[in-house]
């Protein structure tokens, strides 16, 4: 196929594929600009107010299904799906959700959500999908295009189950048969008329995994989430204090959680990033409570330095914190941990914020 310009594209999409594999993506596809038919459920979801305090997600309307009114002049969206599972530890199980399932069971260890534990992945695809477009702008000449990384009023989701790198899972993710959820979502919106790629079916049939373990039954219906009780949501968006009815819910999970996706059949498959940007930092491999306690506010930058985990903020970090701790007062049968944490929180108290006393008083409580 030729456009009016006489750039063969079956040819500029074959050297598409192989420039996205050399960047580290693990497939593209194209979808194209027609999500009319996702309109109803975005509008449903929002005005449930299942977005919480995520204003931004209902500040551009409908843009979000309208790419061509994002981006004028887009005629295609192109979709990127990247794994980001690190490699194994040395000498560790490749295992992954049984070690993850295990770490959850240790009241004193800190959890911070697999994507979290390496850099900033909005940093890393940016990039790539920035050298992706250099890659066709090489080729063909200058053409109208913007990258996105979940950075913008996209449905990135809906855009990758149109054009092949997933199905929408119950849960709300992304799903690949080959690579379970553990990827992310990137785009470039296109001003040319690239052949749209294949969906492919989804694979979720009667399973209920997702929804059945969710902590806080977040997942309030099959591919229905309410933000406003999920963990993610309230350990990362959240920047008021966690409502008590989910503290305990928690566990030790101090940024994110990765429930829904442990429980998934498909994540069996997932693979194993070959980027070194994904590789776990030292400090995030095996963290305990007391260990991340200890960090002051510079501590904390400097370590989540390129992390998504920096953006919370070290108030809401020590938050999230003290929940865990307190998690870990009610269930350690460690009677040293138990004493440790108790005296760390009471140290702690006298200089905390107002927002971050709250919860170190909650995690005292009996």
């Amino acid at each position: 196929m030729l456009t009016a310009d006489g750039v063969d594209l079956s040819l500029l999409w074959s050297r598409m594929q192989a420039w996205a594999q050399q960047l580290g993506f693990s497939q593209i596809g194209v979808s194209d600009i027609d999500l009319s038919a996702a309109e109803p459920g975005l509008q449903a979801w929002l005005s449930e107010g299942c977005h919480g305090s995520m204003d931004y997600m209902a500040r551009h309307g409908m843009k979000r299904a309208r790419p061509a009114e994002l981006v004028p002049g887009t005629l295609r969206v192109l979709t990127a799906r990247m794994d980001y599972l690190p490699a194994p530890a040395p000498g560790a199980s490749d295992d992954w959700q049984a070690i993850e399932w295990q770490r959850l069971e240790m009241p004193g260890q800190a959890t911070v959500s697999v994507y979290a534990r390496g850099r900033d992945y909005h940093k890393v695809l940016r990039q790539r999908l920035q050298a992706l477009a250099d890659h066709i702008a090489g080729a063909i000449g200058p053409f109208g295009y913007r990258v996105f990384t979940d950075s913008a009023p996209v449905l990135e989701v809906e855009l990758a189950t149109r054009s092949g790198p997933g199905w929408r899972g119950k849960h709300t993710l992304a799903l690949h048969r080959d690579a379970g959820s553990m990827f992310f979502l990137g785009e470039i919106y296109l001003d040319f008329p690239l052949p749209v790629t294949e969906s492919v079916a989804a694979h979720c049939g009667s399973c209920s995994a997702c929804i059945d373990i969710c902590p806080t039954q977040a997942i309030v219906a099959p591919y229905r989430l309410d933000a406003r009780r999920c963990l993610s949501y309230l350990t990362i968006e959240r920047a008021g204090a966690i409502p008590v009815e989910f503290r305990k819910a928690m566990g030790n999970r101090i940024y994110g959680c990765d429930d829904c996706q442990l429980a998934c059949p498909w994540n069996k498959y997932a693979q194993r990033s070959p980027l070194p940007d994904f590789e776990v930092r030292p400090v995030l491999a095996d963290p305990t409570l007391l260990e991340l306690w200890t960090w002051n506010e510079a501590d904390f930058l400097r370590h989540t330095e390129g992390s998504a985990i920096r953006r919370i903020g070290h108030e809401r970090w020590r938050r999230n914190l003290a929940v865990a701790m307190g998690n870990a007062l009610k269930t350690s049968p460690d009677a040293g941990l138990t004493a440790a944490l108790r005296a760390a929180l009471v140290a702690a108290r006298p200089d905390a914020s107002e927002l971050v006393r709250e919860h170190i008083d909650w995690a005292l409580e009996g």
